[in-house]
């Protein structure tokens, strides 16, 4: 079986301005759609072939890293699309409730998404996850991924490497996560992926 890319949830110009349709092109049919063509060649006529993406990306870790990489992308890429979205969106009760917990309000949950965002050394990502029943904001470096962490359900993520906002905002990634924080975080997803208590699966 030979994975896909997953498709966008959303018109191309949905997320405009803070992500541009040109860059969802380059960022979807092109970035996204390379991991996904290069994981499927290294599994081909294996017994991976016939998995769900979290098994690959659970056995290759550590022992593949080429790989890992290609399905850790593929799976956070798939994840980030629905991460994000053009309609208005509120949390749902228990996440509004866990998020003033946690930061405050969803003001500040936002600043430090921003904060955490801007400081991440190098490419990677920012994550909302929920960990033992609270919130925390997490961080993976490269392609690394929480698809597989025990104990850990990710809830949201924003893509950090600058093929995500380099089109639009050069090498302003502050600008970038200020804009997508802003209005077009998927709180309804987030709300579904903490409900379900299990972390999101790559669709098949």
């Amino acid at each position: 079986m030979a994975f896909a890319v997953t498709p966008l949830p959303y018109a191309d110009d949905a997320l405009a301005p803070a992500v541009s349709a040109e860059t969802l092109s380059f960022h979807h049919g092109k970035h996204h759609q390379a991991y996904i063509d290069k994981m499927n060649a290294a599994i081909e006529g294996t017994d991976h072939a016939n998995g769900t993406l979290e098994d690959v990306i659970a056995a290759a870790r550590g022992s593949n890293q080429g790989l890992f990489n290609n399905a850790a992308q593929s799976w956070n890429h798939g994840f980030y699309w629905h991460s994000m979205t053009g309609d208005t969106n509120s949390p749902s009760d228990e996440l509004t409730s866990m998020i003033n917990d946690a930061f405050g309000s969803i003001d500040e949950l936002k600043q430090q998404l921003q904060d955490r965002g801007a400081g991440h050394f190098a490419s990677g990502w920012v994550w909302l996850a929920e960990k033992g029943g609270k919130l925390s904001i997490e961080e993976t470096h490269d392609g690394d991924t929480l698809a597989d962490q025990d104990g850990v359900n990710p809830l949201l993520v924003i893509d950090l490497w600058e093929h995500a906002y380099y089109l639009d905002h050069q090498n302003a990634r502050p600008a970038y996560l200020k804009a997508v924080t802003g209005d077009k975080l998927n709180w309804s997803f987030a709300s579904e992926n903490l409900a379900r208590g299990t972390t999101w699966s790559y669709p098949a």
